[in-house]
């Protein structure tokens, strides 16, 4: 048999525009924002995002083998045109607003972290940027990224740039039959391979590389390009007859139903999602697609056409851009909003901005006047244009804010790995101003705990007659149990943190002090897993663990003689969950409680052990705050600014270690209380 007529290396079978997927797709992005708002009911409205990959994998290969069909080639070059055409004007939009909004809503180490994260967004490489954003303390508690939802778009991307040239070489190869054929048992294969990698790399401790990989994701895409050689070719006999499509009729009821069973009840932390779950949610839309195109007048194509459904499909993109971005800036604590009004200001302001940019925006770069009767030159001219402008707006929007409250303050002093110093470890931070012939009276302070005492140690103004050290090591409290929860999702111990015992008593050695300061936190206040379930402090036999615990950590720190003073907690804010409300590690119940536990163990030891309560003096009003006085306090919701620790904290604290190193008693309000 001899090759085909060029104009015929495809079958002509093709699709117009289908009302029922813009239906899909506001089901779909309703799914995902409804997810991130935290509404209870749909803890796997992030499957939204792969009924999106198999909506594009169809269309875009449909797109193609409809191309090759009419004209015999498919051209690449116009059909990447068209994609950043229809992609890349909304996208820009949304960063530059997004880093705009960044420098004036986000701290300067979250600033860092958004400016690689702009410009991973507009090289579309988002995803890999997400993997790779860093397993360190910073990056790890940082607050959640205004772009992570960049990552899908990222891999759709890398789809459309490299699917076309595998199409289009395949149907210039083969015959039409054998490359309809070829390019079905390649999606198959892929989808089988991308589903076999998604297990392989999935870590319940690290989910990071299984779900926003490409090529553990790319199974929902390939499904959908799959389904358009399928449905491109020659009908299936069984599709021919009445019969067959009753029955393809019900699978897609059956379907449907699997589809909003899953966005139910998944879980993105399920460890059967990833063996499995991913592919069974992409086949299930991959049959709704294949029921509406094929039977556009049944009742279920009908009801996804329904106009609602298709005007909020049209402007789903926008949609999607905008939400994140907007959910986390407009926060309860910028608002004053919890729960249901926050939800209803957030939706309201992403669909008000998603119609601007959709009319504004898209379509008339898309299709409007600018589309029409710009010069051939000028598209690309003025995307470059707006490339430069926009990495010019990353650079100088995620720089530091000229007059911060922190502005003009030294930056904490930089951490030098000392020898044998686990992952993590903080050299201690001597100050200059001790000579090395101090007279003996010369109070010598240590700094032991978590990140947050590293702070308080380190940004400590200078000091005449009393020497500090800090040995507090950032990410790692006293607490060693393995299964964390942080911010709602799995986390486990960094590195060094198991060792902390034997880190800090190699401190005590070195620095000899007079007083040693121990100032916990967060770590001591989120959910680990204890005896089988997980647990927190207020529950009972955690309680026990937590003192055993410190009880380990004052016999540690005055093993020399030191006088030990424990520094309670203060209320934090460090992130919202998505409904606007506090994780439980920032809930006041779990910092009084703590701050009770100290209390209670410090007063079995009255000789040795002093309670000095820093939670009234940076929380005055009983509860969390940003500023005092005017100056902000908290960079980040945890940790204090410099200008914090120099002007409110140093001259509060510094007398009492002073007067403790001397054995003055503090004032009474500050001692230990007995049976508190």
């Amino acid at each position: 048999m001899g090759m085909p007529d060029s104009h015929q290396a495809v079958p002509r079978r093709s699709f117009g525009y289908s009302p029922a997927l813009d239906g899909i797709r506001a089901l779909a992005v309703t799914a995902v924002v409804l997810f991130h708002a935290g509404v209870g009911g749909l803890s796997g409205g992030f499957l939204g995002v792969d009924t999106f990959f198999v909506l594009s994998g169809f269309l875009i290969t449909s797109l193609l083998l409809r191309e090759r069909a009419r004209s015999g080639r498919i051209r690449l070059r116009h059909f990447w045109v068209r994609r950043a055409r229809r992609l890349l004007p909304a996208l820009l939009t949304v960063l530059a607003a997004t880093v705009i909004a960044g420098h004036y809503l986000l701290d300067e180490g979250d600033l860092g972290l958004l400016r690689t994260d702009a410009y991973a967004a507009l090289a579309y490489v988002a995803n890999w940027r997400m993997i790779f954003r860093g397993t360190g303390y910073v990056a790890a508690t940082a607050t959640p990224s205004p772009l992570q939802h960049t990552w899908s778009l990222g891999i759709e991307e890398q789809f459309y740039l490299l699917w076309p040239l595998l199409v289009a070489g395949l149907l210039a190869w083969l015959a039409a039959r054998r490359a309809l054929a070829t390019l079905l048992w390649l999606c198959v294969g892929g989808t089988v391979l991308s589903e076999a990698l998604c297990a392989w790399l999935f870590r319940p401790e690290s989910l990071g590389r299984a779900y926003y990989g490409t090529d553990t994701r790319a199974q929902a895409l390939l499904i959908g390009a799959g389904l358009a050689a399928l449905l491109t070719g020659p009908a299936p006999a069984w599709l021919s007859r009445a019969f067959g499509r009753s029955r393809l009729g019900v699978l897609a009821g059956a379907a449907l139903a699997v589809t909003f069973w899953l966005w139910h009840a998944a879980g993105d932390q399920a460890a059967w999602m990833y063996h499995g779950g991913l592919t069974l949610a992409a086949l299930a839309t991959a049959v709704v697609i294949a029921h509406v195109i094929v039977q556009p007048a049944a009742p279920l194509a009908r009801a996804l056409a329904l106009p609602p459904l298709v005007w909020l499909g049209r402007i789903s993109y926008g949609v999607y851009l905008w939400h994140w971005p907007l959910f986390t800036f407009v926060t309860a604590d910028l608002t004053g909003l919890s729960r249901w009004p926050l939800l209803a200001v957030r939706l309201a302001g992403t669909l008000g901005v998603a119609v601007l940019s959709y009319h504004l925006v898209e379509q008339p770069i898309r299709r409007g006047v600018l589309a029409r009767r710009l010069p051939r030159p000028a598209p690309a001219a003025v995307t470059a244009g707006a490339l430069a402008v926009l990495i010019g707006v990353v650079a100088l929007g995620t720089t530091p804010r000229a007059g911060d409250a922190t502005s003009g303050i030294a930056a904490a002093p930089v951490i030098v790995s000392v020898p044998d110093a686990e992952p993590h470890a903080a050299a201690p931070i001597s100050r200059p101003q001790r000579p090395k012939s101090a007279p003996p009276h010369e109070p010598r302070v240590t700094f032991f705990g978590d990140s947050v005492s590293w702070v308080i140690g380190s940004y400590l103004p200078e000091h005449p007659g009393m020497w500090t050290s800090v040995r507090a090591i950032q990410g790692c409290g006293i607490a060693t149990l393995p299964d964390i929860l942080q911010l709602g999702t799995p986390h486990t111990n960094y590195p060094g943190c198991t060792s902390w015992q034997r880190r800090w008593q190699r401190g005590v050695d070195q620095d000899n002090p007079d007083v040693a300061v121990i100032e916990l936190n967060r770590w001591e206040l989120m959910d680990r897993r204890y005896q089988g379930r997980y647990q927190h402090v207020g529950d009972p036999a955690y309680d026990a663990y937590l003192q055993t615990q410190l009880e380990t950590a004052i016999r540690i720190a005055g093993s020399r003689g030191a006088a030990v003073v424990l520094l309670t907690a203060a209320y934090t804010h460090r992130a919202e969950r998505p409904d606007g409300g506090l994780y439980p590690e920032d809930e006041p119940d779990r910092v009084d409680a703590w701050n009770a536990l100290l209390h209670e163990v410090a007063a079995r030891h009255p000789a040795q052990v002093t309670v000095l309560d820093l939670n009234p003096l940076v929380c005055p009003d009983g509860k969390f705050t940003w500023r005092m006085d005017g100056m902000k306090v908290r960079s980040d919701g945890l940790h204090y600014t410099p200008a914090a620790v120099k002007k409110i904290i140093a001259p509060w604290l510094l007398p009492r270690l002073a007067a403790i190193a001397t054995g003055d008693a503090p004032p009474p309000d500050q001692r230990a209380r007995p049976g508190a």
